[in-house]
């Protein structure tokens, strides 16, 4: 799993300056190997992120989500 907290800057003259924003992991959450999670990204409780999902967008509680980008497929029942 790859939690990427830190982005850099687009403008050339700036790259080297890093922006941080934090990653926020609930609670019984699961994630498949290789998944990549990008910075500000908050996972929310019982969610599943599958092996080498690229998780580009918040992922609601109860979702179970694949590919790249990361999208929804499933809603797990409470």
């Amino acid at each position: 799993m790859v939690l990427a907290a830190l982005n850099h800057d687009l403008d050339p003259s700036k790259r080297a300056d890093m922006h941080p924003a934090p990653i926020v992991i609930g609670r019984k959450v699961w994630v498949g190997s290789n998944a990549t999670i990008l910075p500000g990204i908050t996972i929310g409780d019982n969610a599943v992120v599958a092996a080498a999902a690229v998780v580009t967008k918040d992922v609601p509680s109860n979702a179970v989500m694949v590919g790249s980008p990361a999208r929804v497929v499933r809603v797990i029942p409470d």
